[in-house]
């Protein structure tokens, strides 16, 4: 069991309010938010209506809930900070915009989103929710996929669950040229027209075009970089394709929008962050970059390796779970140590 699940669970049990002084401030995030889930499978990323509105409802209540220009601050004086929560979402789903925007406006919540920029200008869908649309709509067969030893089988419906989570985990671990090369050949393995019938079913994975970031931007959102194409940036990669990711994120996004300091690394967690990675999104001029690892956040701290909580399906228990989450900086230390030598106190 993952230790954020640990506690979740314990959190049933104890009182928020007893809870209060042990606070530390929190980044928090979510992907996107739709009407309903038609199919848990595909749309992993989301939330719904309701329950997203609750858990902005409790953040509102419960929490001081500030935009990121208060960083800062709560790295360096995290004891007075102890119900601070920064709010962000990754990727930019179109949704973000249509759905989540104005609830979080409605209830006067700053929020930062970070976007992955390749998908921003070119539509392109997520390599991941591609291959699970792989996955569990081709036809039945065998499928030779490039950089993959052995073909990949899936002719029944038990036979598609069980294959996807190695496939998707093994296709992580592909440089992001050999990735590309994987996913042209999934999206090539679909009968003609099957893929955008797809693409229109599942239109809650479309992403923002730049004018819809734009229009958030003047809203009021902070706009910050989720790499350029939504891959791992981890030890796979090479160093020229890291520091391109870091670099031509934030360029875009700042020749647009007048400045992009923020960065949110894709997945964000083991596996998925290289220590070449970190020194690549620091030399790239970004003041802070945020994982996937839940923990705290104090001033200690590597400034380009920061702690986030990622908001579940439903978090009936926010009030609890968050003072919580320093039980879980031991490891986020240890975590720190291991990816960048920083020596953390």
């Amino acid at each position: 069991m993952k230790g954020s699940e640990i506690l979740r669970r314990a959190a049933r049990w104890v009182p928020g309010v007893t809870l209060r002084p042990f606070g530390r401030p929190v980044a928090l995030f979510f992907h996107g938010v739709v009407p309903q889930i038609a199919d848990p499978r595909i749309e992993i990323n989301h939330h719904t209506v309701e329950a997203f509105r609750a858990i902005a409802t409790r953040l509102k209540r419960g929490f001081n809930v500030l935009p990121l220009d208060a960083l800062d601050d709560a790295l360096k004086r995290p004891e007075r900070h102890a119900r601070t929560v920064f709010l962000m979402a990754d990727d930019g789903y179109a949704n973000t915009l249509e759905v989540a925007a104005p609830i979080l406006e409605e209830l006067r919540l700053p929020w930062t989103l970070f976007v992955s920029t390749q998908h921003i200008e070119t539509g392109d869908w997520n390599p991941l929710i591609l291959s699970r649309l792989f996955v569990y709509f081709v036809p039945d067969g065998s499928y030779a996929l490039p950089h993959f030893p052995q073909p990949i089988k899936l002719q029944s419906a038990p036979q598609r669950e069980a294959v996807a989570p190695a496939l998707l985990g093994a296709l992580k671990k592909l440089s992001a040229d050999n990735a590309r090369e994987t996913v042209r050949a999934m999206e090539n393995a679909f009968p003609a027209g099957q893929l955008d019938s797809l693409r229109l079913r599942f239109a809650t994975e479309r992403y923002l075009t730049w004018n819809e970031v734009g229009a958030l931007h003047k809203r009021g959102v902070e706009i910050g970089a989720h790499a350029h194409w939504h891959w791992p940036m981890n030890e796979f990669q090479t160093e020229n394709y890291l520091h391109a990711q870091a670099r031509s994120a934030r360029q875009a996004i700042a020749s647009r929008l007048g400045n992009c300091r923020y960065f949110a690394y894709p997945f964000g967690n083991v596996g998925d962050v290289s220590p070449a990675a970190v020194e690549a999104v620091r030399h790239a001029g970004y003041t802070h970059a945020f994982t996937t690892f839940s923990g705290t956040l104090r001033g200690k701290l590597n400034p380009w390796w920061l702690p986030r909580y990622a908001l579940r399906a439903e978090e009936p228990n926010l009030e609890s779970v968050l003072p919580m989450l320093r039980l879980a900086d031991g490891r986020i230390a240890r975590f720190q140590v291991a990816v960048n030598g920083a020596a953390i106190g």
